[in-house]
């Protein structure tokens, strides 16, 4: 590597680390919330067969994981004005980001939620809690355990595919990487500098997920904490 490639790599980590804080990780971290609530939404609807909504509902996951990602930004931004609606490049991201993602895991709450036991349901109403409380006190905590793997995947896959935003002229870091790269000449390095960052980014969202899935585990009872005091062993 010669030193100027060296000397623009050395220039150029600021600016893509710049805008990696000020546009790529808000981004991410926004859509990756309201594609969470409108999973979520999307999921109750289904579980609980609201007429017409769940048939929306069903709609709306079909249409938005049969067709590319890009193609949905492409609509967004450059299709909708000429239907008289204008949207900014970055709003535009967040709307297509944002329901591309919520139609994923819209299906991986639903099934987390499936899998919490019948019996967990039954209870609750038993002791006299009503619908919304079995949900938030009883389900939903022990669906956030079985989909929290899933989930985090998906937002390692957006903080990726944030990247796409780029192509509708959202300037974020890989956006300012081709800037750069159209200036200097050199787009092999700083593409790989460019993709260096985001595997840091991406190492260090593992690393969480390693982290919280052990404090999600269940964890059994120490059969020596749990013997009584003071009563013999057998044995």
């Amino acid at each position: 590597m010669s030193e100027r490639v060296i000397n623009i790599l050395i220039s150029a980590f600021p600016k893509l680390l710049l805008y990696c804080v000020k546009v790529t990780i808000p981004l991410t971290v926004i859509v990756f919330i309201l594609s969470i609530l409108l999973a979520l939404g999307t999921a109750l609807v289904q579980i609980y067969h609201i007429k017409v909504l769940e048939k929306v509902a069903r709609f709306y996951i079909w249409l938005f994981r049969g067709t590319p990602l890009i193609v949905q930004l492409y609509i967004i931004f450059f299709g909708l004005p000429s239907l008289g609606i204008m949207i900014n490049a970055y709003l535009s991201a967040v709307i297509a980001f944002s329901l591309n993602y919520a139609a994923y895991n819209s299906e991986t709450i639903r099934a987390a939620i499936t899998a919490v036991p019948v019996g967990q349901t039954e209870a609750g109403y038993m002791i006299g809690l009503n619908r919304f409380q079995i949900m938030t006190r009883i389900v939903l905590p022990q669906a956030t355990r079985i989909a929290f793997p899933t989930l985090m995947g998906s937002l390692i896959g957006l903080t990726k595919d944030s990247s796409l935003a780029a192509s509708i002229t959202v300037v974020e870091m890989f956006k300012t990487a081709q800037q750069i790269a159209a200036s200097t000449y050199e787009p092999f390095a700083l593409y790989c500098e460019a993709a260096v960052i985001y595997l840091l980014l991406c190492s260090v969202l593992t690393w969480l997920q390693k982290r919280v899935e052990k404090k999600l585990e269940w964890k059994r009872p120490d059969a020596s904490n749990t013997t009584l005091k003071g009563v013999p062993q057998n044995g």
